[in-house]
């Protein structure tokens, strides 16, 4: 008779343990029944009370002197919440290292155990005659060791990809000694933000600028992930600040770890960490950040694990448990969150050579496709397991904006041969423009929001990015309409300059409407707050490279000049609650976009063209340059996850 095998540890299995009469030669017939009885007996109560102790032993919570800590490490796919002991692996562990051993030959078995019964008591001897300090001071050292050969088992190398032709990366001095002065001024305010983050809250993820220490949301999880330290790289490159840039990689090198328990926003992580990533590396060179941006897009695949394909707002880095944020509509995934990964997506297979990141988003864009959408626009809210709209809401602010933007970027970044995105792109901006853009009884050119069937007269600070959509996708637009989106930009731009210009502070609030007489000013007190956002700012540097009007450098050396006076404090850059108020409080939270996009857009604002040409660099939607990548470039023509 057979015992059954073992069950599966890990997804292996252990070879089945024979213990009956074919288990022994037949030689061997004369031992005695009852000596062969008593060693059956002896092993099957060692195997019961073994895993006894195994299942029943006290939690290791509860003994925090003996936790070796390599739970989540060693056996990252087991469910923490079973809170096994240590040393119930190490009878685990025993049980099958004995059996495997001793091949079920029970002689040898008994042996064993005895042999193992003999050194275990020895070397808990020799435990016991060292201090407490020195045994934990072990444990950390194996632990250590387990954690750097796991990561060096994580940084295998990428195959070598060429670069694209990298132009503009280390120009842009205006000749003009008035801008160029200017230009200094937002790199000093750039150093002032950065040291303070480096003095206070050093590999947290943001600074609150007033209590001078480390802050985070609950779109970076739990953990230090020093958001700030990636999201400012490429701008303290471009700014030539290049020993703040050297401490930031040296501290990603060494402490950006991804293989943490926390739940993080897919579109942030993204947004923020892989496309930070990616632009330090084409800016530098550097191979640390191709690789961390490698690792982290690993991370966030197990989000697309949906029935439908669409991703998961928010994902376990370890686990890779996906879920929808609780307010969208009935568990639905958001169009821009969904929809800003492509450019990211697309740079991974390029420099990676693995199909997987681009056939990820070409999936939501498929699938978009065969959509009906109602008026030509795409509601904010798609459940990812039906594949059905959530409610008819429609915005080109926040829960849609930039879903609108990568289109065109696609477009873009793929030199122009994307023609799908660009129609994509065209077809929406058709149905935005007859829908959703109206001008107001004062004459100023607002979007709006269209909640199910109705269009609401307000307008948010982060629909304001749209001025410069219109002016960077007017070359290529249908029938020759590149004038009039061009005009419709300097448009939009206008307008969230009143809305900045009709505040106390000359800031913008979060949202301004366009009702009863009142226009582009906030009404409610929770949409009066200005929190270091860069959109308006952002349109005037598109505007500003498109026409050249002096009017863009103007209304942006005026935002600077009110950030400075009004936002700036000792310990960094802070957000407000009320622009409307001579005497406004503080929100003491220094945003790391703040870093990444505001003093980006202002210093390139005053910068000449030739840094970062538009013609070679696509920004992505957190401000971070990525090359086009141009089919004549022979790694991208010869790579298949691009054709």
């Amino acid at each position: 008779m057979t015992t059954p095998a073992l069950l599966p540890l890990s997804g292996r299995r252990l070879p089945p343990l024979n213990l009956g009469a074919s288990a022994f030669p037949h030689h061997r017939a004369t031992l005695r029944l009852s000596e062969k009885f008593i060693l059956l007996l002896i092993l099957s109560a060692f195997i019961t009370l073994c895993f006894g102790a195994f299942f029943f032993l006290p939690d290791s919570s509860k003994h925090k002197r003996f936790d070796l800590g390599l739970e989540d490490v060693l056996i990252p796919h087991v469910d923490t919440r079973l809170q096994f002991s240590p040393l119930r692996y190490v009878i685990l562990f025993k049980i099958f290292h004995t059996l495997e051993f001793a091949g079920g030959d029970p002689g040898k078995i008994e042996n064993k155990i005895r042999a193992d019964h003999e050194k275990a008591l020895e070397e808990a001897k020799e435990k016991l005659k060292k201090s407490r300090d020195e045994i934990q001071a072990e444990i950390q050292t194996e632990k250590n060791k387990v954690v750097q050969e796991l990561k060096k088992k994580d940084s295998k190398p990428l195959p070598p990809v060429p670069l694209p032709n990298l132009i503009g990366i280390n120009s842009g001095e205006p000749a003009d000694p008035d801008i160029r002065e200017k230009r200094n001024k937002i790199k000093e305010m750039m150093k002032h933000a950065w040291d303070n983050y480096r003095q206070y809250g050093w590999g947290h993820n943001e600074l609150k600028p007033i209590a001078r220490k480390g802050h985070s949301t609950n779109i970076f999880g739990n953990s230090q992930m020093g958001a700030t330290i990636v999201d400012a790289l490429d701008t303290l490159y471009i700014m030539g600040l290049h020993d703040e840039f050297r401490e930031g990689q040296e501290w990603i090198d060494k402490n950006l770890d991804f293989s943490v328990n926390s739940e993080v926003s897919v579109f942030e992580v993204n947004i923020r960490f892989i496309g930070g990533l990616l632009a330090a590396y084409y800016l530098s060179g550097q191979e640390v950040f191709k690789i961390k941006a490698v690792q982290l897009a690993g991370k966030l695949l197990p989000a697309f694990n949906t029935p439908t394909g669409i991703p998961w707002a928010m994902v376990n880095l370890k686990s890779g448990v996906g879920r929808n944020w609780g307010w969208a509509s009935a568990g639905s995934s958001i169009l821009a969150e969904f929809g800003t990964l492509h450019m990211e997506f697309v740079h991974l297979s390029y420099l990676t050579g693995d199909p997987v990141y681009y056939n990820k988003v070409m999936h939501i864009r498929k699938l978009l496709q065969k959509m009906d959408r109602p008026n030509g626009l795409y509601p904010n809210y798609l459940n990812p397991r039906t594949g059905r709209w959530g409610q008819h809401h429609t915005s080109v602010g926040g829960l849609g904006d930039s879903f609108y933007e990568y289109l065109l970027k696609a477009w873009l970044m793929s030199d122009k041969m994307d023609t799908e995105a660009r129609k994509m792109y065209d077809d929406a901006i058709e149905a935005i423009e007859k829908h959703l853009i109206r001008k107001s009884n004062g004459g100023l050119t607002f979007i709006g929001e269209w909640k199910n069937g109705h269009l609401e007269r307000k307008m948010g600070h982060l629909t304001c990015f749209a001025g410069g959509m219109f002016a960077l996708g007017a070359d290529g637009s249908r029938d020759d309409k590149a004038g009039h989106y061009l005009q419709l930009g300097a448009e939009i731009a206008h307008t969230c300059h009143e809305s900045y210009d009709r505040t106390t502070l000359k800031l913008g609030p979060e949202a301004f409407k366009f009702d009863g007489g009142v226009e582009a000013v906030a009404v409610r007190q929770n949409e009066k707050y200005y929190i270091l956002r860069p959109e308006v700012i952002e349109t005037y540097w598109y505007m500003w490279r498109f026409t050249h009007d002096p009017k863009y450098r103007q209304w942006g050396w005026e935002a600077t000049q009110a950030i400075d006076k009004y936002c700036r404090v000792s310990g960094g850059f802070s957000g407000v609650k009320d622009v409307y108020s001579s005497s406004p409080t503080y929100d003491d939270v220094q945003q790391s976009f703040f870093l990444a996009e505001t003093l980006k857009y202002l210093y390139l604002l005053f910068s000449s063209d030739d840094l970062l040409p538009l013609d070679n660099w696509v920004f992505n939607t957190e401000a971070h340059p990525l090359p086009v990548l141009h089919l004549a470039n022979t790694t991208l023509s010869g790579n298949p996850a691009y054709r």
